[in-house]
């Protein structure tokens, strides 16, 4: 089923071996995981996109289109956000992005967003209210938590078009949902990567931040049945960091007192690798195999380390595809539905380079798609 969401965490501390796979087969049977949206992405991983060259965010996985002509209305429009807030830096980095592509849209006469902080509570009062506003030509929302943002995006959806980007909810009435290709492909290819580094098995500790959010339970359940295909990985752990680094550190410490031996590190999420690498240097121990995203501060400690290690994308220049979708759906222009699935490149040691970018803060995510557009790279907190 293409939309089925998490609703519920799978917390799994300190299992390996038979238990661990016992686990991972027990919610083959649950909510928690889609084969055939699991099988679809790992698909699209090996798919040319659709649509020009070098312009990621424009570009279609899937030739799946869909009419807007009843959404057509005359300009000036009135664009609305209910966004679940800008507490880490991908949020950051992609909120700026977003600013600059609005820019581009002179028929988008206002930009009306709320910020809902975090708290599923407030951006369910933040959709009500902008509703109840009639100011609205299309809403587009970023879920805090999947299911308790789904009943308020479906009655948005009953009142005016509506784009889901970032986070996911658990209903099709979006006229599109924009995602890189998806959670299963970015965690089943860390964790490939981590199992074929680690041919005689060893100790995984996966480091996770938040439960309850669709793109992130996707890529540990994910993550969970690669490392299940290999008896010899033992998974001691999966933590929960609340995408803070003083708590990714403090974990590492502990499992590595714990366990004497940490060999690889699997994270759902790249903000705190850096400072889970701290952990072993402060120690003076060698750093494992790691796995991280294409934030700055990680991508250089990869090469000045010469670490063993991937990054799979969630690349914020989805937040220029979202109010692209805006103005298309408003022009009764085609848009990919109900899911638009942007490209999702993943770094390597082969194309380290290209994305390693000195004048740009420790911080900055390298996939924004930004690097033409105005006011970089200082907009971005870069320097030329």
């Amino acid at each position: 089923m293409l939309f089925k969401r998490i609703a519920t965490p799978l917390v799994v501390a300190l299992v390996a071996g038979g238990s661990f796979a016992a686990a991972v087969q027990a919610q083959d049977k649950s909510e928690f995981f889609d084969q055939a949206e699991y099988d679809r992405q790992i698909q699209l991983l090996d798919a040319q996109p659709m649509g020009p060259e070098g312009k990621p965010w424009l570009q279609s996985m899937m030739d799946n289109y869909r009419d807007t002509s009843q959404y057509k209305k005359e300009g000036p429009w009135v664009v609305c956000f209910s966004q679940a807030g800008i507490f880490n830096p991908w949020q950051v980095v992609g909120n700026q992005t977003m600013k600059e592509e609005l820019k581009l849209h002179p028929e988008i006469a206002e930009f009306i967003m709320t910020d809902a902080e975090g708290k599923d509570d407030k951006q369910i009062a933040d959709i009500n209210d902008l509703l109840a506003s009639k100011r609205c030509d299309v809403l587009m929302v970023t879920p805090n938590t999947t299911a308790a943002l789904t009943p308020a995006v479906e009655r948005a959806c009953e009142e005016l078009p509506v784009i889901v980007f970032s986070r996911g909810v658990a209903t099709e009435c979006p006229v599109s949902y924009i995602t890189p290709i998806g959670g299963y492909a970015f965690g089943a290819q860390a964790a490939r990567f981590v199992s074929e580094n680690l041919p005689d098995g060893g100790n995984v500790l996966a480091l996770r931040i938040s439960p309850g959010v669709d793109v992130l339970e996707t890529r540990w359940s994910a993550a969970e049945r690669v490392f299940a295909e290999n008896e010899k990985i033992k998974v001691i752990g999966a933590e929960f960091t609340n995408d803070d680094r003083a708590i990714a550190k403090s974990i590492v410490e502990d499992y590595l007192q714990r366990f004497g031996k940490i060999d690889a590190v699997w994270m759902d999420a790249g903000a705190t690798s850096a400072a889970a690498i701290e952990a072993f240097e402060d120690i003076g121990a060698d750093i494992p195999i790691f796995t991280g995203e294409d934030q700055q501060d990680f991508l250089a400690k990869w090469k000045e380390e010469g670490l063993t290690a991937i990054a799979p994308t969630y690349p914020t220049f989805q937040w220029r595809t979202a109010v692209i979708a805006a103005k298309m759906i408003l022009s009764g222009e085609p848009v990919p539905g109900p899911i638009w699935y942007l490209p999702q490149p993943t770094i390597t040691n082969d194309n380290l380079d290209k994305y390693l970018q000195a004048n740009m803060p420790p911080q900055h995510y390298a996939l924004c798609g930004c690097e033409e557009m105005d006011g970089y790279p200082e907009q971005w907190g870069g320097s030329k």
